[in-house]
C-alpha cells in the first residue's frame, strides 16, 4: 500500500511550539487548501481545512519562520 499526500495552501493560525515529556518538539498547524469549482455559470472558491502535526526539527523550523497566512507545501502521510 501507499500513504503519501502533498498539500499546498495557507496557514490558518500561527504555529505554537511545545515539547512532549521525551523532549521532542511538536507543533500543530492549520492549513487551508483552496479549490475552484464551477457552480452554474460562476466559479466559486471552496476551502478544505486540514490539521497537521509537525515533529522534531520540522516543528521548530515551522515556528521560527512561518506565521498565519504563510504559503506552504506540505508532504507527508495521512494518519
Amino acid at each position: 500500500s501507499f500513504n503519501r499526500v502533498v498539500l499546498v495552501g495557507n496557514l490558518t493560525r500561527d504555529p505554537e511550539l511545545r515539547h512532549i515529556p521525551s523532549g521532542m518538539a511538536v507543533t500543530e498547524i492549520g492549513l487551508a487548501v483552496n479549490d475552484r469549482v464551477k457552480k452554474g455559470d460562476q466559479w466559486v472558491d471552496e476551502a478544505t481545512f486540514v490539521d497537521i502535526t509537525l515533529w522534531g526539527r520540522t516543528a521548530e523550523v515551522a515556528c521560527e519562520y512561518l506565521g498565519k497566512g504563510s504559503s506552504v507545501l506540505i508532504e507527508g502521510r495521512l494518519k
